[in-house]
């Protein structure tokens, strides 16, 4: 039961009536396959995985109890489950829940107020042996027995969000990576205990699909971290580090030489960080200049190199490398509207212009001067 929403056996009949004859524009029923539909259980599988699909979250748990043959399509046909508008008792709507939705490969459990327990997760894990995509974020109340029980129950998980969760051991975290070395996208901004350069050395060395990582705010992780997810991790290709202030130069060098994809760097507060980082970075071009050479002579050619830097607050930098990584990468834009290139608080950096605003300016003196 959904809320306070109660629905009769008459009220569906009803509603199911009126369906069937709005559906034959008549009152004589309709007919699939020459076979009347009359009843709810006349509604062939095929059609009811259909409707299934067209239906909200919060309808298919409803429609999960109507009879037998709904709550069978709903189960076979549900593969993607979102609970976030639950505000109160979503551990024990899960509890009920994950035992019948077996199929599910999604599944959204982001919370402003934290309601899950490890019981749920564990139940999790027990059924939804398909999953691959989940989201435990602000889940507070979490313990290590969920990674634990995620290792054993989930191995096909490809994206797993976790941030906010931050009673999670860095213990735990290297262990879930020896089962789920299928992650591609972890979110683990904010998780400061799990986050250490001990679990980034699992992660590097477990999960080498990986290609999207947020460690925002985890100020254990540093060089030696980094690095192992670089030498590990060849395919990363966003990676957070805002708020990771022990890092220096040596995690972006590192990053720069292994990680060929890379698209996005948050290296925002990151104040150790020096021009060293930014001339390796543009370096990093020159060597990725064969791989896109290779790969367009394949069709599968994309725009290469960095196309999103935020280097806010870091105040050891100088224009001259930073204008240098802005030349060698046309993607990274500080002209407005199209701010790919962060540098809030770096007043020393006012200097340091993409092209495109290097144009604009050329092409504004240039009219003003035929102006007059």
């Amino acid at each position: 039961m959904i809320g306070e929403a109660k629905v009769g056996n008459e009220d569906l009949n009803l509603c199911f009536e009126k369906l069937m004859m709005v559906a034959a524009g008549n009152s004589e029923g309709v007919k699939m396959n020459g076979v009347g539909i009359t009843e709810w259980k006349d509604i062939p599988v095929e059609l009811l995985l259909r409707i299934v699909s067209l239906l909200d979250d919060q309808t298919a748990i409803v429609a999960s109890s109507v009879c037998s043959g709904w709550r069978d399509a709903v189960c076979l046909g549900l593969t993607q489950l979102c609970l976030s508008w639950c505000r109160k008792n979503m551990n024990n709507l899960v509890l009920s829940l994950a035992p019948k939705f077996t199929r599910l490969q999604t599944l959204i459990l982001r919370q402003e107020n934290p309601q899950l327990e490890d019981n749920a997760v564990e139940t999790i894990s027990k059924f939804c042996h398909d999953l691959q995509d989940l989201d435990l974020s602000k889940s507070f109340k979490l313990s290590d027995r969920s990674l634990y029980a995620l290792a054993h129950g989930c191995p096909n998980l490809k994206k797993l969000n976790i941030s906010g969760c931050t009673s999670f051991s860095d213990e735990a975290l290297a262990y879930l990576t020896n089962f789920c070395r299928k992650l591609k996208i972890l979110n683990l901004c904010g998780c400061v205990k799990a986050a250490t350069d001990h679990a980034l050395q699992a992660i590097g060395r477990n999960c080498n699909m990986l290609q999207s990582l947020n460690l925002g705010w985890c100020d254990n992780v540093g060089d030696l971290g980094v690095m192992s997810l670089a030498y590990g991790c060849h395919d990363l290709r966003c990676l957070d580090l805002c708020g990771c202030v022990r890092i220096t130069d040596d995690s972006v060098i590192a990053l720069a030489n292994e990680c060929l994809h890379l698209r996005s760097l948050g290296l925002y507060y990151c104040r150790n960080i020096t021009d060293r980082a930014m001339y390796s970075l543009a370096h990093s071009r020159v060597k990725n200049k064969g791989l896109t050479w290779e790969s367009s002579m394949k069709g599968r050619y994309e725009d290469d190199g960095l196309k999103s830097l935020n280097i806010s607050q870091c105040t050891a930098l100088t224009p001259s490398a930073v204008q240098a990584l802005c030349d060698t990468f046309p993607a990274l834009h500080t002209c407005s509207g199209r701010h790919s290139l962060v540098m809030s608080g770096c007043l020393n950096l006012t200097s340091v212009h993409c092209a495109c605003a290097v144009q604009a300016h050329r092409t504004f003196n240039t009219i003003f001067h035929t102006a007059h």
